[in-house]
């Protein structure tokens, strides 16, 4: 073979190998663009719409229960959340000889009125009954004043407990003592948080603390 024909088949034989080369080459320059623009695009789609929540307390706006209700409180007057438009409303569920989550519940919310400093006043908990037959508007009157005089409490009669328990989705069930008066009540201890315009925003969990209760109520307060 002359040389001239060798270097003729050297560069046929060459052609789709560099052909090749150049498309993987392309590839690799494009691929390594992607990467880098990658990042460019999230950090605009997140400014454009920001991910997860401002709350401490777990965000349930617009969930379809734990609706408005008529009850008469411990002075006798029908109230509605329609009442505490323009406050923080914290709705909870217990019973006056309950020995450690109703108290403590309580306690959280007057720690938290404190750490809000004057928008505290607008901070309010309305304590829902679940035990009537010994939570007497006298007894649950008393036991509001030990924590708080602006603290409201709730005394639905069995059957508007029975609704309630439907509408907030809640736990009941009465445990018997040793004798017929001493049972106690297993509920649910969490809370229900409503903004000024009386609308569900928050579940608080139970032991959630003050700080947590004080931070969203503040937010809230300022239209969050």
């Amino acid at each position: 073979m002359s040389s001239s024909n060798a270097r003729k088949l050297r560069r046929m034989s060459s052609g789709p190998q560099d052909a090749k080369v150049e498309r993987k080459r392309v590839a690799l320059v494009v691929g390594i663009f992607m990467l880098l623009a990658t990042p460019t695009v999230l950090l605009v789609q997140s400014k454009s719409y920001p991910v997860g929540s401002s709350f401490k307390l777990i965000d349930i706006t617009g969930a379809g229960y734990a609706g408005d209700f008529l009850l008469p409180d411990h002075n006798g007057v029908t109230r509605s959340l329609k009442d505490f438009n323009g406050e923080v409303a914290i709705v909870f569920f217990g019973f006056t000889q309950c020995p450690d989550v109703c108290p403590t519940t309580l306690t959280e919310i007057v720690q938290a009125r404190k750490l809000m400093g004057p928008d505290g006043a607008r901070l309010k908990a309305i304590f829902v009954t679940v035990d009537p037959e010994r939570d007497t508007s006298q007894v649950l009157k008393t036991y509001m004043e030990n924590f708080d005089p602006a603290f409201v409490a709730m005394r639905p009669d069995p059957g508007q407990l029975q609704q309630l328990a439907k509408e907030f989705k809640l736990h009941i069930r009465r445990s018997p003592g040793q004798s017929p008066s001493s049972y106690t009540v297993d509920h649910t201890a969490a809370s229900f948080v409503y903004d000024p315009r009386g609308r569900l925003r928050l579940y608080a969990r139970y032991g959630v603390g003050a700080e947590a209760l004080a931070a969203d109520a503040k937010l809230l307060l300022g239209g969050a």
